[in-house]
This record gives C-alpha cells, structure tokens and sequence, in this order.
C-alpha cells in the first residue's frame, strides 16, 4: 500500500494588500449591509433608502479600515495567525471608535448608536477573518490537485522517452555532454517532486527555462532557436513553481516539433513597475493547430494556479498575430517569501 504524507501549513491572515482580499471584503460589507437594510425594511424603496443611509456610514469606516489593514499587512503576517486576528479586530474597533467620535462632533449627520458600532466593527471583522480562512482551506486541494495535474501533464511521456533516446546516442560519441543532459532532466524532475505551495525565486525559474532548453536543443539540433530576452529580468522577484517551463514546453511542442525548418521561439522576462511580465512566443503551423486543445488544457492550468498564489492581481493572456502565437503573463513583483494561505 502506497501512502501519500501530506505537509499541514499554518493558519496565515490574508493579504490585506491582495486586490482580491480588498474586493471580496468591500463586497462582503455592502452585501451585509443590504441584506440588513431589506431584513429590516420589507418595502424595496425603504430598504434602498435604508442601504443608502447605512452606507454614508460604513462605506468611510470601511476604506479608513482597509487603508490601516493595507499599511500594516507586512507587520501582521509576522504575528502568531490567532495574534494577527485579534490585532485585526483591535484596530477595527479602535477606527470604528475613532470614526463614530468624529461624526458626533458634525451636526447634520446623526451616527448609529456607539453599542452598535463597536459590536459591528468586530463582529464584522471576526466574520471575514473566518470567511478568509475557509476560503484558503477550501483552496488548499485545489492547490494540491493542481500539482498533481502539473505532475502527470507538464512533463509529457514523449518529452521524456526523446530526451533519453538522445541521450543514448550521445554516451559513447560525446559522454560529458550525456552527462550534462542527464543533470539538467534530473533538475527538471526534481523541480517537480518540490514543495508546489511554496514561491521560487525567478533566478530558479530561467535557470530550470535553459535546463529545458538544453534538453530539447539536444533532439531538435539547430530546428530549435531560442532568442533569450533576460536583461530586464527581476532575478529576486517570486513566482509560483513550474509556471514559465510549461509555456516554453508548449512553444516547442506546438510551434517547433511541428516545423520542417527552423522555428524561433522568443522568451522575453521583464520588471515593469511592480509588476513582472513574461512573455514566450513561437511560430504557428497547420499541425501544431491540431494540439491546441491540449494547449488550452495547459494554460487553464496555469491560469488556476496563479490565481490560486496572487488572486485577482495575476494575469494571462493568449494571442495569435500572423504566423506568430503568444502567451504573456503578468504576476506583482513580489520580494517575500510568504506562504499562500
């Protein structure tokens, strides 16, 4: 019997600076404060006027409370999970506090009762906090699903019986270089045994690219021509694991297997502000259209899989232009090493 031992990873806050995290708090609130405003009014139009006196109110107190969440972020993911809670729920007490002393001192505005401020305030924190912290468990097999996916599709069978024929042909005429390709498959396989919930420095990633490359340059020979854009390239910034070489492996089995000439392939890495773009390109042939369904397959995967490290502020993109097909990616530029909750 085979058994699988799975790594349990802590309880970690959210990333109060993860657009994702900021969306689905604006929306949370409003929702409750709707669904209150029609539980409380059963005419529409008083529900609406209702919702709309409520959120004169908590819409501030809310933009005031992300704001001192999105300043401290790095602060908190240093705390014990149950210290940052109660860190978190302490500062939206004391602004809701703060908040509803300010809007005493104006006359024309007439503020909730203080008891229900200050037992909103953490209420609504407390419910978050534990929405978060579902969302991220309710992830976590998706995340292991996915490696898992990555595991059997990444590396394709035929990827890896070529590469060992190639490297047989090469023992006895040219053994130092057998021995290179066996180092670099080794590093490509042991990059995918490798933890998948954690970040990997974008140095690694190129490094794993040109491993790649160099395997495939042994079997394609000169019908393979890589034009290494690098030089702008965030060598510190983080990625999710084994996210670039799937996309270099479609370029190659999509737009150079295919050709009866040599095919350029173009990987161009960048730093743009604070966000981080990579972009691969390869030529388009009528037989390489006939695996684009399983290119979709892959991108689908990677598209889950950074959406499962960086929510809402990564982003993929496809496009066909003449005889040229392009997939770009877009992650922030990230310099610490946080878990993924």
């Amino acid at each position: 019997m085979v058994s699988i031992r799975q790594n349990v990873y802590p309880d970690v806050l959210p990333d109060f600076r993860n657009l994702g995290v900021i969306a689905r708090a604006l929306l949370a609130v409003n929702a409750a404060a709707l669904v209150g405003a029609l539980f409380a009014s059963p005419q529409f139009g008083m529900a609406l006027e209702r919702f709309v006196e409520a959120a004169a109110f908590v819409e501030p107190l809310l933009l005031i409370v992300l704001v001192a969440l999105f300043a401290f972020s790095p602060w908190l993911s240093r705390l014990h999970y149950s210290i940052g809670c109660a860190a978190v729920i302490a500062i939206a007490v004391a602004l809701a506090a703060a908040w509803h002393a300010a809007l005493l001192g104006v006359v024309y505005v007439a503020p909730p009762p203080w008891w229900r401020t200050l037992l909103l305030a953490p209420a609504a924190a407390v419910v978050l906090l534990g929405y978060f912290r579902l969302y991220a468990k309710a992830y976590s097999p998706a995340l292991a699903e996915a490696r898992l996916q990555a595991l059997q599709s990444r590396i394709r069978p035929h990827f890896l019986f070529n590469s060992l024929n190639a490297v047989l042909s090469l023992i006895r005429r040219d053994p130092r270089r057998a021995e290179r390709a066996l180092e670099d498959l080794a590093d490509l396989f042991r990059t995918l045994m490798g933890d998948a919930r954690r970040f990997v420095r974008l140095a690694d990633e190129i490094a794993l690219l040109e491993r790649y490359a160099a395997i495939e340059q042994l079997r394609l020979g000169e019908r393979l021509r890589i034009t290494w854009e690098l030089d702008s390239a965030p060598s510190d910034a983080l990625l999710p694991p084994l996210v670039l070489q799937p996309l270099l492996e479609n370029a190659v089995y999509h737009g150079v297997e295919p050709a009866t000439g040599v095919a350029d392939v173009l990987v161009r890495i960048e730093r743009r502000g604070d966000r981080v773009r990579a972009l691969i390109e390869n030529p388009m042939t009528e037989e390489g259209s006939a695996h684009r369904a399983g290119n979709h397959m892959a991108l689908d995967n990677i598209r889950e899989r950074l959406a499962l490290f960086f929510d809402a502020e990564a982003r993929i993109e496809t496009a066909s232009q003449g005889a040229r097909f392009r997939v770009e990616i877009e992650i922030p530029y990230k310099t610490d090493a946080r878990k993924v909750a």
